[in-house]
Protein backbone atom coordinates (compact mmCIF):
# COMPACT_ATOMS: atom_id res chain seq x y z
CA UNK A 1 0.00 0.00 0.00
CA UNK A 2 1.39 3.36 -0.96
CA UNK A 3 1.67 6.28 1.42
CA UNK A 4 -0.32 9.47 0.95
CA UNK A 5 1.71 12.66 0.95
CA UNK A 6 0.21 15.97 1.96
CA UNK A 7 0.87 18.49 -0.78
CA UNK A 8 2.43 21.62 0.65
CA UNK A 9 0.98 24.87 -0.69
CA UNK A 10 3.40 26.73 -2.98
CA UNK A 11 5.75 29.43 -1.71
CA UNK A 12 8.01 31.79 -3.66
CA UNK A 13 11.31 30.22 -4.74
CA UNK A 14 14.48 31.15 -2.86
CA UNK A 15 15.76 33.31 -5.73
CA UNK A 16 12.45 35.18 -5.85
CA UNK A 17 12.48 35.84 -2.11
CA UNK A 18 16.09 37.01 -2.31
CA UNK A 19 15.34 39.23 -5.30
CA UNK A 20 12.41 40.75 -3.38
CA UNK A 21 14.74 41.63 -0.50
CA UNK A 22 17.15 43.27 -2.95
CA UNK A 23 14.28 45.23 -4.51
CA UNK A 24 13.06 46.47 -1.12
CA UNK A 25 16.57 47.47 -0.11
CA UNK A 26 16.90 46.36 3.48
CA UNK A 27 19.74 47.31 5.80
CA UNK A 28 23.30 46.73 4.66
CA UNK A 29 26.56 46.05 6.46
CA UNK A 30 29.97 44.91 5.23
CA UNK A 31 31.40 42.11 7.35
CA UNK A 32 34.47 39.93 7.00
CA UNK A 33 36.63 42.94 6.16
CA UNK A 34 39.23 42.26 8.84
CA UNK A 35 37.83 45.04 11.03
CA UNK A 36 36.28 44.26 14.46
CA UNK A 37 32.96 45.97 13.67
CA UNK A 38 30.67 45.75 10.63
CA UNK A 39 30.89 48.65 8.20
CA UNK A 40 27.59 50.43 7.58
CA UNK A 41 27.66 52.37 4.30
CA UNK A 42 26.31 55.91 4.00
CA UNK A 43 23.97 54.47 1.36
CA UNK A 44 23.77 51.37 -0.77
CA UNK A 45 21.94 50.10 -3.81
CA UNK A 46 21.84 46.48 -4.96
CA UNK A 47 21.24 45.72 -8.62
CA UNK A 48 19.26 42.67 -9.83
CA UNK A 49 22.22 40.25 -9.82
CA UNK A 50 23.38 41.37 -6.36
CA UNK A 51 26.08 43.74 -7.62
CA UNK A 52 25.97 46.51 -5.02
CA UNK A 53 27.15 50.11 -4.97
CA UNK A 54 28.16 51.35 -1.52
CA UNK A 55 29.04 54.87 -0.45
CA UNK A 56 31.80 55.03 2.17
CA UNK A 57 33.56 58.00 3.80
CA UNK A 58 36.93 58.68 2.18
CA UNK A 59 38.75 58.14 5.46
CA UNK A 60 37.06 54.81 6.29
CA UNK A 61 39.57 51.99 6.75
CA UNK A 62 37.56 49.62 4.53
CA UNK A 63 37.72 52.11 1.67
CA UNK A 64 41.49 52.39 2.12
CA UNK A 65 41.86 48.59 2.09
CA UNK A 66 39.76 48.29 -1.08
CA UNK A 67 41.77 51.02 -2.78
CA UNK A 68 45.03 49.16 -2.12
CA UNK A 69 43.74 45.72 -3.20
CA UNK A 70 44.57 45.23 -6.90
CA UNK A 71 41.98 42.46 -7.33
CA UNK A 72 39.45 43.97 -4.95
CA UNK A 73 38.94 43.45 -1.22
CA UNK A 74 37.29 40.12 -0.28
CA UNK A 75 34.20 40.97 1.79
CA UNK A 76 30.76 39.76 2.68
CA UNK A 77 27.74 42.06 2.43
CA UNK A 78 24.89 41.30 4.82
CA UNK A 79 21.42 42.52 3.79
CA UNK A 80 18.76 42.47 6.48
CA UNK A 81 15.02 42.55 5.86
CA UNK A 82 12.78 43.58 8.74
CA UNK A 83 9.10 43.18 9.50
CA UNK A 84 6.81 45.90 8.09
CA UNK A 85 5.39 46.64 11.54
CA UNK A 86 7.48 47.42 14.66
CA UNK A 87 8.15 44.30 16.71
CA UNK A 88 10.53 43.26 19.48
CA UNK A 89 12.24 40.86 17.06
CA UNK A 90 12.03 42.64 13.70
CA UNK A 91 14.51 40.64 11.59
CA UNK A 92 12.66 38.30 9.22
CA UNK A 93 15.21 37.58 6.48
CA UNK A 94 18.93 37.79 5.79
CA UNK A 95 21.08 37.56 2.73
CA UNK A 96 24.84 37.30 2.50
CA UNK A 97 26.66 38.24 -0.71
CA UNK A 98 30.28 37.16 -0.96
CA UNK A 99 32.56 38.90 -3.41
CA UNK A 100 35.17 41.57 -3.92
CA UNK A 101 34.91 45.27 -3.24
CA UNK A 102 36.44 47.59 -5.87
CA UNK A 103 37.00 51.33 -6.02
CA UNK A 104 36.53 52.64 -9.58
CA UNK A 105 38.52 55.49 -11.09
CA UNK A 106 37.12 59.00 -10.68
CA UNK A 107 35.35 59.10 -14.06
CA UNK A 108 33.54 55.79 -13.60
CA UNK A 109 32.71 56.74 -10.03
CA UNK A 110 31.04 59.96 -11.18
CA UNK A 111 29.09 58.12 -13.89
CA UNK A 112 27.84 55.58 -11.39
CA UNK A 113 26.83 58.28 -8.93
CA UNK A 114 24.80 60.03 -11.65
CA UNK A 115 23.16 56.76 -12.66
CA UNK A 116 22.26 56.05 -9.04
CA UNK A 117 20.85 59.54 -8.56
CA UNK A 118 18.38 58.75 -11.36
CA UNK A 119 17.63 55.15 -10.36
CA UNK A 120 17.69 55.36 -6.55
CA UNK A 121 17.95 58.99 -5.34
CA UNK A 122 19.54 59.40 -1.91
CA UNK A 123 20.68 62.63 -0.24
CA UNK A 124 24.04 61.15 0.72
CA UNK A 125 24.92 60.76 -2.96
CA UNK A 126 25.60 64.48 -2.92
CA UNK A 127 28.72 63.63 -0.88
CA UNK A 128 30.16 61.38 -3.63
CA UNK A 129 33.44 62.97 -4.60
CA UNK A 130 33.17 65.41 -1.69
CA UNK A 131 34.38 63.37 1.25
CA UNK A 132 32.82 60.06 0.26
CA UNK A 133 33.55 57.44 -2.41
CA UNK A 134 31.23 55.09 -4.26
CA UNK A 135 32.60 51.54 -4.30
CA UNK A 136 31.14 48.45 -5.96
CA UNK A 137 30.79 44.89 -4.68
CA UNK A 138 30.94 42.24 -7.40
CA UNK A 139 29.36 39.11 -5.86
CA UNK A 140 30.54 35.59 -6.64
CA UNK A 141 27.95 33.76 -4.52
CA UNK A 142 25.14 34.34 -2.06
CA UNK A 143 23.09 32.72 0.69
CA UNK A 144 19.51 33.61 1.61
CA UNK A 145 17.80 32.74 4.89
CA UNK A 146 14.30 33.25 6.28
CA UNK A 147 11.63 31.29 8.15
CA UNK A 148 11.16 29.04 5.11
CA UNK A 149 14.79 27.90 5.19
CA UNK A 150 18.37 28.73 4.19
CA UNK A 151 19.79 28.09 0.73
CA UNK A 152 22.49 29.29 -1.68
CA UNK A 153 21.56 31.64 -4.51
CA UNK A 154 23.90 32.69 -7.30
CA UNK A 155 24.13 36.08 -9.04
CA UNK A 156 22.79 34.43 -12.22
CA UNK A 157 19.76 33.07 -10.34
CA UNK A 158 19.13 36.49 -8.80
CA UNK A 159 19.28 38.22 -12.17
CA UNK A 160 16.88 35.67 -13.71
CA UNK A 161 14.32 35.85 -10.90
CA UNK A 162 11.49 38.37 -10.69
CA UNK A 163 10.65 40.01 -7.35
CA UNK A 164 7.29 39.26 -5.79
CA UNK A 165 4.65 41.56 -7.30
CA UNK A 166 3.76 42.95 -3.86
CA UNK A 167 7.25 43.42 -2.41
CA UNK A 168 7.27 47.21 -2.82
CA UNK A 169 3.72 47.78 -1.49
CA UNK A 170 3.86 45.18 1.25
CA UNK A 171 4.96 47.56 4.01
CA UNK A 172 2.24 50.18 3.44
CA UNK A 173 -0.45 47.51 3.02
CA UNK A 174 0.46 45.60 6.18
CA UNK A 175 1.03 48.78 8.22
CA UNK A 176 -2.52 49.86 7.34
CA UNK A 177 -3.89 46.41 8.13
CA UNK A 178 -2.10 46.33 11.49
CA UNK A 179 -3.21 49.84 12.45
CA UNK A 180 -6.76 49.99 11.12
CA UNK A 181 -8.00 46.39 11.00
CA UNK A 182 -6.83 44.40 14.04
CA UNK A 183 -10.23 42.68 14.05
CA UNK A 184 -9.47 41.13 10.65
CA UNK A 185 -6.11 39.89 11.90
CA UNK A 186 -7.80 38.43 14.96
CA UNK A 187 -10.16 36.51 12.67
CA UNK A 188 -7.16 34.64 11.25
CA UNK A 189 -6.99 32.66 14.51
CA UNK A 190 -9.54 30.26 13.02
CA UNK A 191 -6.82 28.83 10.78
CA UNK A 192 -4.42 27.99 13.62
CA UNK A 193 -4.06 24.53 15.18
CA UNK A 194 -6.29 24.22 18.29
CA UNK A 195 -3.45 24.42 20.84
CA UNK A 196 -1.92 27.48 19.19
CA UNK A 197 -5.32 29.09 18.72
CA UNK A 198 -6.15 28.69 22.42
CA UNK A 199 -2.79 30.16 23.44
CA UNK A 200 -3.24 33.10 21.08
CA UNK A 201 -6.65 33.94 22.52
CA UNK A 202 -5.11 35.21 25.77
CA UNK A 203 -1.54 36.18 24.87
CA UNK A 204 -2.11 39.30 22.75
CA UNK A 205 -2.82 40.41 19.21
CA UNK A 206 -1.75 38.83 15.96
CA UNK A 207 0.66 40.92 13.89
CA UNK A 208 1.25 40.73 10.12
CA UNK A 209 4.89 40.15 9.19
CA UNK A 210 4.78 39.40 5.46
CA UNK A 211 2.71 38.91 2.34
CA UNK A 212 3.49 37.54 -1.12
CA UNK A 213 1.56 36.22 -4.08
CA UNK A 214 1.01 32.82 -2.44
CA UNK A 215 0.02 33.80 1.10
CA UNK A 216 0.79 35.82 4.21
CA UNK A 217 2.75 35.34 7.38
CA UNK A 218 1.56 36.32 10.83
CA UNK A 219 3.25 36.42 14.22
CA UNK A 220 1.14 34.77 16.87
CA UNK A 221 1.67 35.59 20.56
CA UNK A 222 1.92 32.58 22.86
CA UNK A 223 2.88 32.12 26.48
CA UNK A 224 6.55 33.02 26.82
CA UNK A 225 7.06 34.22 23.26
CA UNK A 226 5.71 34.19 19.72
CA UNK A 227 5.31 31.80 16.81
CA UNK A 228 5.36 32.67 13.12
CA UNK A 229 2.75 31.00 10.93
CA UNK A 230 2.30 31.05 7.17
CA UNK A 231 -1.25 30.99 5.79
CA UNK A 232 -1.69 30.05 2.14
CA UNK A 233 -4.10 31.81 -0.20
CA UNK A 234 -6.72 29.74 -2.01
CA UNK A 235 -5.02 30.73 -5.28
CA UNK A 236 -2.09 32.85 -6.41
CA UNK A 237 -2.63 36.61 -6.42
CA UNK A 238 -1.20 38.72 -9.23
CA UNK A 239 -2.87 42.13 -8.76
CA UNK A 240 -3.79 44.33 -5.77
CA UNK A 241 -7.46 43.46 -6.35
CA UNK A 242 -6.67 39.74 -6.22
CA UNK A 243 -4.57 40.24 -3.11
CA UNK A 244 -7.49 41.96 -1.36
CA UNK A 245 -9.81 39.16 -2.45
CA UNK A 246 -7.49 36.41 -1.19
CA UNK A 247 -7.08 38.16 2.16
CA UNK A 248 -10.84 38.54 2.50
CA UNK A 249 -11.15 34.81 1.90
CA UNK A 250 -8.63 34.17 4.68
CA UNK A 251 -10.61 36.31 7.09
CA UNK A 252 -13.94 34.66 6.36
CA UNK A 253 -13.35 31.27 4.78
CA UNK A 254 -11.45 28.04 5.53
CA UNK A 255 -7.88 27.96 4.24
CA UNK A 256 -5.07 25.47 3.82
CA UNK A 257 -2.18 25.94 6.24
CA UNK A 258 1.42 25.53 5.07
Amino acid sequence: MGTTRTRRPPTPAVAERARSLITRGGRAALVGTGEPEPCTPLMHHAWPDGTTDLLLPDDHVVRRHARLAPDGLPVMLELTGTTPVPLAEPVRELMWLLGRLHEPDDRIGRERALRLAEKAPHPNLLDAGRGATLLRLHPSSGVYSDAEGCAPVSPAELAAAAPDPFCTVEQAWLEHLDRAHPDMLSALRRHLPPALRDAAETAGRIRPIGVDRFGMRIRVPVAGGTQDVRLAFSAEAATPAELQKRFTELVGCPVRQA
